[in-house]
Formats: C-alpha cells, structure tokens, sequence
C-alpha cells in the first residue's frame, strides 16, 4: 500500500511538470535552450580548434607544394622557348646554302634540275661563277594541288659552295626579279617556318615605316634595321619595334595580320 502511494505521488508530480513545460512560453524556452545552445558551440569549437589548426597547417603545405611546381613550371617553359629559339637558329643554319627559285613554269626544267639551274641562274643573275655553279640537290617543293595547278611551285636548290649561295642572293637583292621568257622569276633565301613567319610580321609594318619617313632594311634572319634623323636601331623583336614606332605616333595604327611576301629585302 504504501509502495502504490508513493506511486502516485511521483506520477501526480511528473503531471505537473508536464504542465507546467506546456504553459511554457517562447521567451522562457529561448532563455532555457540559449545557455544550452551556447554551450554547444563552445563545445564544438573547442572540438574543432585543433582540428583547424591541423587543416590551415595542410593548406599551407599544399600551397608551398603548389608554389614549387609553378615556379618549376615556369622554368621548364623558359628553357623550352629558349631550347625551341636554339633549334630554329639550327634550322636556319642547316638552310644557309639553300635558296628559294619562284616563277619557274612547271616541267620548264625538264627532268635535271640541277643542270637546268646550272645553265640559268649565270644568264639571270649575270654572274660568271668560277669555278662552275655545284649542287647538292635541287627539287620542287610541296605537292601540286588540282585547285591550284597554274601557280608553279618553287625550287629549293641546295648549293655546294656556301659564297656562291650569297652571290646569287646579292644579285637577286639588287637586280630582282628577274624574266625568264615573260616570267617573273624571285629568287630568296630558305629560312624555317618561325623565321618566315617573324620575317613577313616585321614586313606588314612597312606602311608605317614609309610614314613616318623611316629608312629600313630587313637582314637575315630576322632583325629590322631602322634610321630616324640620323639615329639607327637594330630590333630583333616585333613588339620592341612596335613600341618604337608608337612612341613617334600618338595615335597607334592598325598593325594587318596578314603577312606579305617573305624574301629577301633591300634596304628602302
């Protein structure tokens, strides 16, 4: 008896508890739940706190990692530009004996180039060559395309004797082009598709050469050489010419991004 008294003292207790937590309103549960929720937090961050520490340390490693390979990057990508500088100067090198015949109507030469070459290049350039015009090789270069077939494709004639090569060059820069039974024949120097491509972007400035009243020469393989009011200058880079030739004009001109003929250049 007394234990079921007891019994129903706590469940009558635990009935008024009940109701009492109902007639709770929201500003007693926020002022119950808030130390409670605040508590938390501190909790967490306490938990967090050298769990931060740990990944900021990580981050960290991993941007010095990150650093280091950009840096190393970087100095990989300066050693190819500079390795592929090194490998189109070879190129040029290896093309010094070389030279470049346009206009020559196809099958003119019959089936001896180098005769053919031998016999003509003295009646064009007017040169008496002694001892006789050498050739290691001579041949037409790329395929003949249908769509194209009246455009004759040029001759690339590689010389035994490297002073030959530059007489023939000297003529064909001062005395071309030359005429071959109505046809224009150039003759220009072989250079590698990087120095072509430099060469015929410092030619597409030529307009404001001419405007600004410049004398220019292009020399081989690729270097501008300019005279202002007495003063000349050598520039090896098309934005360094560029720049030059902005500070003489307020108001840059439009630069054309087509290149014109690549050969090779007198002075104007």
């Amino acid at each position: 008896m007394k234990q079921d008294g007891r019994l129903e003292q706590v469940l009558r207790a635990a009935t008024i508890l009940e109701g009492r937590r109902g007639r709770e309103d929201s500003r007693t549960t926020h002022r119950v739940r808030s130390p409670s929720t605040s508590i938390t937090v501190v909790m967490q961050n306490h938990v967090r706190g050298p769990r931060s520490s740990w990944a900021v340390s990580g981050l960290e490693h991993r941007m010095g990692s990150l650093e280091t390979q950009i840096n190393m990057s970087q100095e990989r990508e300066q050693d190819l530009l500079h390795l592929r500088s090194k490998l189109t100067d070879m190129e040029d090198r290896s093309r010094r004996d070389n030279i470049r015949v346009l206009g020559i109507p196809e099958n003119e030469e019959g089936s001896d180039k180098q005769a053919f070459l031998t016999s003509t290049l003295p009646k064009m350039t007017l040169l008496d060559f002694d001892p006789p015009l050498e050739f290691q090789r001579a041949h037409r270069i790329d395929p003949r395309h249908s769509d194209d077939s009246s455009r004759p494709r040029p001759i690339i004639a590689c010389l035994l004797r490297h002073n030959q090569t530059r007489q023939i060059l000297q003529a064909a820069c001062n005395h071309g082009p030359f005429r071959i039974d109505q046809h224009e024949i150039r003759i220009t120097a072989d250079y590698s598709k990087e120095t072509n491509e430099r060469r015929k972007a410092f030619l597409a400035l030529r307009p404001r050469l001419r405007k600004l009243e410049m004398k220019y020469g292009l020399f081989e393989p690729a270097r501008m050489w300019i005279t202002k009011n007495g003063v000349s200058k050598d520039l090896y880079n098309l934005d360094e010419l560029r720049l030059f030739l902005d500070s003489f004009q307020s108001q840059p001109m439009d630069i054309p991004q087509h290149g014109l003929r690549a050969g090779h250049c007198r002075r104007q």
